[in-house]
């Protein structure tokens, strides 16, 4: 039976937990390496201080990379005690992001290179627990703890995440195939000259999901990527609501621009069977026991996944209600993947 497969393909995946390796813990003291902590930047004004000032707290040397802001981002980061790096007009066949990161790449005489999104926040420890993870990596991604203020995005957002865990797994498990290891772009670990020997962010110019071109990339290329718990140590700001996580998030959960096609069918399969599909079938009097073992899992996730969220209440524990639009979301951009970002199309 289909559905009975595609149920257990993803009680594999999300069994992968098992041999996860523990979430990041804070270390104190200064980072083993020198590091950089690089922050690209457009139109941040409102998010870029408490960013800045949190690295500060925590000992880092911050280099703000300003990606043609028309708001008052430099001002805001200078206040704040960053240096700040103009990234200059876009180059053609490249993305702002993926740019910005480049400069900041080329900038830095550090051993390791911490970026990191404006809407996040350190938290004390996070500095030298992220360089120490790096240990033989060229890259690692780490995954932040969640900040959702608005009742509605506590209920969204956690079936958007639940979707990742059901294609590519949890994290701290290194993927057993390049083409899918798991990457989160809000903060990236790297070091310096391994990155550069590679070829730098050149090899994701033109990518707008950077953070998984990177990685499958150098993965395919004999590179260590790793992708880990930072939850512990790392916060980010939610999108204020519902329909902005929608909007902003939705835009890029499919990884459609960085999934070969089978591998989109499939994962897509498995959302539906074994996600969206069985509470909806269980309400109905449809459902059977392929559908009270899926929805046995989509509890087990529902728990495993709480600690990535700073607040929680019952929006979150009723999140997979959201399960089906979010499937019909990443159906959605998987036939017609965004291509605009920030006020630019690609």
């Amino acid at each position: 039976m289909a559905r009975a497969a595609l149920v257990g393909l993803a009680a594999g995946r999300l069994a992968h937990v098992a041999r996860a390796d523990p979430p990041l813990a804070p270390r104190s003291g200064r980072p083993a390496r020198s590091v950089t902590v690089v922050v690209p930047a457009r139109d941040e004004a409102s998010r870029i201080g408490p960013c800045v000032a949190a690295l500060h707290d925590d000992g880092a040397d911050v280099v703000v990379v300003d990606d043609q802001s028309s708001d008052a981002t430099r001002a805001v980061a200078e206040a704040a005690g960053a240096r700040v790096l103009e990234a200059g007009p876009l180059p053609p066949g490249w993305a702002g992001k993926a740019h910005a990161m480049h400069v900041g790449l080329d900038a830095a005489t550090s051993d390791v290179v911490v970026f990191v999104d404006a809407d996040t926040r350190a938290r004390p420890g996070f500095l030298a627990a992220v360089v120490g993870v790096l240990a033989d990596a060229t890259a690692v991604t780490v995954a932040a703890r969640v900040d959702a203020r608005a009742a509605g995005e506590r209920w969204l957002h956690p079936a958007m995440l639940a979707s990742l865990v059901y294609r590519l797994g949890p994290p701290g498990v290194d993927a057993r195939r390049p083409e899918r290891a798991m990457a989160n772009g809000q903060c990236t670990v790297v070091d310096r000259r391994r990155l550069l020997g590679a070829g730098g962010f050149e090899l994701v110019r033109d990518a707008l999901l950077e953070d998984l071109a990177l990685a499958r990339h150098l993965a395919a290329h004999g590179h260590r990527v790793r992708f880990v718990d930072g939850t512990a140590v790392l916060d980010v700001e939610g999108y204020g609501s519902a329909a902005r996580a929608w909007s902003g998030w939705g835009r890029s959960l499919d990884l459609a621009p960085v999934t070969g096609r089978g591998w989109q069918a499939l994962d897509l399969a498995v959302v539906w069977a074994a996600m969206a599909l069985p509470l909806p079938r269980v309400l109905a009097r449809r459902g059977d026991a392929v559908d009270v073992v899926a929805l046995a899992l989509r509890l087990g996730t529902l728990a495993g996944t709480a600690r990535a969220y700073r607040r929680r209440g019952l929006p979150y524990w009723l999140s997979p209600l959201a399960d089906l639009p979010v499937a019909a979301r990443i159906t959605a951009g998987t036939v017609r993947p965004a291509r605009s970002w920030r006020g630019r199309t690609y």
